[in-house]
Parts: structure tokens; sequence; C-alpha cells
């Protein structure tokens, strides 16, 4: 079953969910701010989905903004950066998507269609 890592005020995440509803795809939703991936599992994550490590990264967040990531980010390896992700669940793109195989970081339903359906 598919794991969904979603924040319930996200408007891209409830678009991910009712399109998931809609489509009859089984989903566990999981709450990105209170369960949030420690540092293995999103080196997992990050390692299955064949993703530049910076699609990982919300980069319209808040938390993103105040800590100056954009210009940080290029100075930081990527253990570095995978620490700092596990840290706080509103950095992690949403909606996040793990099944079988593949992980997907956002919401674009052309991509979603070819993976899911």
């Amino acid at each position: 079953m598919l794991k969904v890592y979603c924040y319930s005020r996200c408007t891209t995440c409830r678009k991910a969910l009712k399109w998931l509803e809609e489509n009859g795809i089984k989903h566990e939703v999981i709450d990105i701010k209170a369960d949030h991936p420690d540092e293995k599992t999103l080196r997992e994550y990050y390692s299955l989905s064949g993703l530049p490590l910076k699609r990982f990264f919300n980069t319209s967040g808040i938390p993103y903004r105040e800590m100056g990531l954009s210009k940080k980010l290029p100075e930081m390896s990527e253990d570095e950066q995978l620490a700092l992700l596990a840290t706080d669940g509103m950095l992690v793109k949403r909606p996040l998507v793990v099944g079988d195989g593949f992980v997907l970081t956002g919401f674009k339903e052309e991509e979603w269609a070819v993976k899911l359906k």
C-alpha cells in the first residue's frame, strides 16, 4: 500500500488525496508534521527515487526561506542535507509518496497517472 506523507493544511496535499480517492488507489496517509521520516528513512527514499536531493526540499515553505536554504544547500554535503531534512517535516516536499520500488515528491497529476494507475 502507498504511504502518502501529507500536511492537512496543504492545498496541494488535499488535491493529491482527492485524486487518489477518485482513482480508487489505496493509500495510508501519514502526517508529515507530526510523524516525519527520520534520516535513515529519508536516505532510503532518496536512493529509491533517483531524484536530485533538492527535489525533497519544500522550497516554497516558510522554514526553507527563513533558514536561507537556497544559499546554504549548495555548500552542504548530502549527509548534511539529509540530516537537516530529518529535523522538520515542514522542510520536506509534500506530498511525499512511497510505493513499491518508487518515490514521488509533490503532486504532478500526469506523473502520478503514469506511476500509480
